[in-house]
């Protein structure tokens, strides 16, 4: 999954856009645009790269997005099954920082929606009552039409360029000197994992499908996900075997089977190495029998 440079206002035909998706699972590729991008996660989780950062998304995750940032969504893989009772629903509200003018990042009135563009490089998470604020004001947002969009999207502008309650999710302004394979490398280990995590993936093995050598992979891996490859193979692992436990009958050598591992007694093993308790207990703790 290479990284696509698109432009989405070419695509929507539009400056500014604002978009209710609800769609089975989030579709967008690796990818990067000119736009500034702000998203609102309503509904699913899974992991998402933004710049050179992975983590996870769930419900109420929101980010905003600066220019040529590459970024992709990834669900879990429970998602790409066909559950019809799944969907990934966002709000997403694209626009170029061209419809304001030049004149209009001169004026000192301004200066604190210039900076919030300039620091948006970085990729910014919004948390907190601005978090919950924002939300609301997307949700009406969808349903204005013409100027009234302008004005809403100026709105939380203003909220947001004043606001507290956010986080940078990359260390440093990206750019497009920063091309890192590295990042689409992972995103590529990523989509791997999440539909081959039944079988006994090798270190060789996931190492050529970043086309690295094992040593170099996991050197990046670590860097780039704070943990070893195996952890993570683990993690996804057990994330899976939890949803088996909660919303199916079957037996526990089924779900170790189902969920890649050889015994059950080693499913236990690292289940409760990673949740702290059985997968009995976790089962019983959730109120099914």
């Amino acid at each position: 999954m290479k990284l696509e440079q698109t432009k989405i206002a070419s695509y929507l035909n539009t400056k500014v856009s604002v978009l209710n998706r609800i769609e089975p699972f989030f579709q967008a590729p690796f990818h990067s645009h000119p736009e500034l991008e702000l998203v609102y996660v309503k509904e699913s989780y899974g992991k998402r790269i933004i710049g050179n950062s992975v983590m996870p998304f769930e419900p109420g995750d929101m980010v905003f997005l600066g220019s040529d940032i590459p970024h992709v969504w990834l669900n879990d893989e429970k998602y790409y099954q066909g559950i019809e009772d799944l969907k990934a629903n966002s709000i997403v509200v694209y626009f170029h920082k061209d419809i304001f003018g030049p004149t209009f990042y001169e004026l000192k009135e301004t200066q604190k929606i210039n900076e919030l563009f300039v620091q948006a490089g970085k990729g910014i998470s919004i948390i907190g009552k601005t978090n919950k604020q924002i939300a609301k004001k997307l949700e009406k947002l969808v349903a204005k039409k013409d100027f009234e969009v302008i004005v809403g999207l100026f709105e939380i502008l203003s909220i947001l360029s004043d606001s507290q309650d956010k986080i940078y999710i990359n260390d440093e302004i990206y750019s497009l000197m920063q091309k890192d394979s590295k990042v689409d490398r992972l995103s590529e280990v990523f989509q791997y994992v999440n539909k081959n995590y039944k079988k006994n993936i090798s270190l060789e093995e996931i190492a050529s499908v970043a086309n690295m050598t094992r040593t170099s992979f996991c050197r990046m891996f670590r860097v780039k996900t704070k943990k070893n490859f195996v952890d993570y193979l683990h993690e996804i692992r057990i994330s899976n075997a939890c949803k088996l436990l909660l919303e199916t009958d079957k037996s526990m050598s089924e779900i170790a089977y189902e969920c890649g591992y050889k015994t059950a007694s080693n499913f236990n093993k690292l289940f409760k190495k990673f949740k702290r308790i059985t997968p009995s207990e976790f089962k019983n703790s959730a109120g099914i029998s």
